[in-house]
């Protein structure tokens, strides 16, 4: 069984958003590469909504831990990208992730703005790694 902690560091600010410390084990830990807002056809979901395509986002990562024997409970880390990030996009990023971690003390996170990413149409792409028993 894996065991995932999250000691508070003294003299940092409570985020309620994610964790500044994870500490992690388990027998497994699984890396899952950036996901963008491709549906099972390979459509764009969401088109120019970085709400929208972000919840497909979080959608297929819940398909890829799944696929892992994971669920977003064993999510220690995530790193966002975001093309042309500002920081009134952030409320948008977290209304679409925050279901997707509910009930639950969120993971360590790392948002990272970007001029671009692989495809012209798709506004963020996310990856996980998880730890799982």
């Amino acid at each position: 069984m894996s065991t995932i902690e999250y000691p508070h560091p003294d003299g940092i600010m409570v985020s309620p958003a994610y964790s500044h410390v994870v500490v992690a084990s388990g027998a497994r830990t699984v890396y899952i590469s950036g996901q963008v807002a491709l549906d099972e056809h390979g459509t764009l979901v969401g088109g120019t909504d970085l709400g929208a395509q972000t919840t497909q986002v979080m959608k297929n990562l819940g398909l890829a831990l799944a696929a892992a024997g994971a669920t977003f409970a064993d999510v220690v880390k995530i790193t966002t990208y975001v093309v042309n990030y500002r920081p009134e996009l952030r409320a948008a990023l977290g209304a679409a992730r925050a279901p997707f971690f509910a009930g639950r003390t969120p993971p360590a996170s790392t948002l990272v703005g970007v001029s671009a990413l692989a495809a012209a149409d798709w506004l963020v792409e996310i990856e996980a790694i998880a730890v799982i028993g």
